[in-house]
């Protein structure tokens, strides 16, 4: 957000509590970046609905449980991987079994927790539907950018996500609600 026309400048003796307003090259940024993203969700979900008949998120899902040791995961990592609430995560396995893709099995030594189980049927699914999904990508991001800018992309991102998950007890984390 810009400063108001009226908002004292930064750094003044006024108020130390004055928000430190975006610059109109921040706000461009921010912008594009906001715009960005909600455009490249959006592209994708409309992908995976269209290929497979489900939404970006519970695809991220499926091939987090495919690339685990025996297509299995405990819920509360899965929510950690995916960076999602519980409770979403949990409303998303009822759906993804609904379909017969995951099943979920309790922990032999822990009674409250359970795994998440990527079925054969939903192997199946996350194979086909993974080249349409990968072209999706690609057109969208990498085949816009440059090597270099795909290098930069990645850092900057990586920096982004480093900063909004501190290791400190108490933080508050989508996976930890």
């Amino acid at each position: 957000m810009k400063a108001p026309a009226s908002a004292p400048t930064p750094g003044s003796a006024q108020e130390p509590q004055e928000p430190r307003w975006l610059t109109d090259e921040e706000q461009h940024v921010w912008r594009s970046f906001m715009e960005g993203v909600t455009l490249l969700d959006d592209h994708l979900d409309r992908q995976l609905q269209r290929d497979a008949g489900m939404p970006h998120v519970y695809y991220g899902l499926l091939v987090k449980l495919a690339e685990a040791p025996r297509r299995r995961l405990r819920m509360t990592e899965l929510a950690m991987l995916a960076k999602i609430t519980r409770s979403r995560l949990s409303h998303a396995i009822a759906r993804l079994e609904k379909n017969g893709w995951v099943c979920r099995e309790d922990c032999p030594d822990d009674k409250r927790g359970q795994f998440a189980v990527l079925t054969d049927e939903g192997y199946e699914v996350l194979r086909q539907t993974a080249p349409g999904h990968v072209e999706a990508v690609r057109q969208a991001v990498f085949d816009r950018l440059t090597p270099q800018q795909q290098k930069s992309l990645g850092e900057i991102m990586r920096i982004v996500a480093e900063g909004l998950q501190p290791a400190e007890a108490g933080a508050d984390l989508p996976w930890l609600r």
